[in-house]
């Protein structure tokens, strides 16, 4: 299948690693030039090379950027003013009970998560109006629906990014682009990686252990019971960014691993 984004310039936040980066390889294969995005140049750099090995002929260029911020944010619009496709990828997350999350910890969840994928939404949906087709993706998570306990500030955003992205697209209804969120679910990321790597050194098991048991205890309802790969995430975004996904509207995307106990 064609999924016709040859030429089309995609811009894909947080991509230096895990999700992002493969969702940047995955759209430069369907003929995307893409931009990727990350906090340090030594690390866009290195996901570059990384890129261009094995990507032979594609476009690739990178912004080194904290899109958590004003200043970091001016600093990629400046380099990138305009897109065809955004793919809001950055996010944060961390372990923290409740009543032991701070004001800052907050506010800093909502910048980094939330108010990025916000400005850069406002900055590219004018030029894809006047095109007439484009697309706006958040990645979002099963947690956005089923908040998870250990990480409610995480959750929140999680949240708040399906409701922009539906809002988004009510907003910009009978044009040729679309606004979604997708619903991803436990993926072995380079963070979530690390995570049971050293959960796995503290309880004395193996990562294979670790994974088990992080699906018995804390994702019981997976049907999946296994980490998603940041390829099988990749797949999904490429056919939402697509040029037959034009129905896909306003839409909440699960690819969850049937981890949301819901037939909705």
């Amino acid at each position: 299948m064609n999924f016709g984004l040859q030429g089309k310039l995609a811009a894909v936040t947080g991509s230096t690693a895990g999700i992002g980066l493969a969702i940047a390889a995955t759209l430069a294969q369907e003929g995307a030039r893409v931009v990727i995005n990350g906090r340090t140049q030594e690390r866009v750099d290195a996901a570059l090379h990384n890129l261009r090995l094995n990507n032979r002929g594609a476009e690739f260029t990178g912004v080194a950027a904290d899109l958590g911020t004003m200043a970091g944010m001016e600093e990629f619009i400046a380099a990138v003013p305009t897109a065809d496709i955004l793919v809001n990828n950055l996010g944060i997350f961390e372990v923290k009970p409740f009543l032991e999350i701070t004001d800052d910890d907050w506010q800093r969840f909502f910048d980094v998560n939330v108010l990025s994928g916000v400005r850069l939404s406002r900055q590219y949906l004018p030029y894809m109006l006047k095109r007439n087709w484009g697309r706006i993706i958040f990645i979002s998570s099963e947690s956005a629906q089923q908040i998870p306990v250990e990480m409610v500030h995480y959750g929140m955003t999680k949240t708040a990014q399906v409701a922009i992205a539906n809002g988004i697209a009510r907003s910009i209804a009978e044009t040729g682009v679309t606004a979604n969120s997708i619903l991803v679910g436990p993926t072995a990321s380079e963070g979530v990686g690390n995570f049971l790597r050293d959960m796995a050194r503290q309880q004395g098991v193996s990562a294979a252990e670790m994974e088990k048991q992080f699906f018995e205890k804390a994702r019981p309802s997976s049907l999946l019971k296994r980490f998603e790969t940041p390829e099988e995430i990749a797949a999904i975004v490429a056919f939402v960014a697509s040029t037959q996904a034009a129905l896909i509207n306003g839409a909440a995307v699960r690819a969850d691993g049937g981890v949301i106990q819901s037939i909705l």
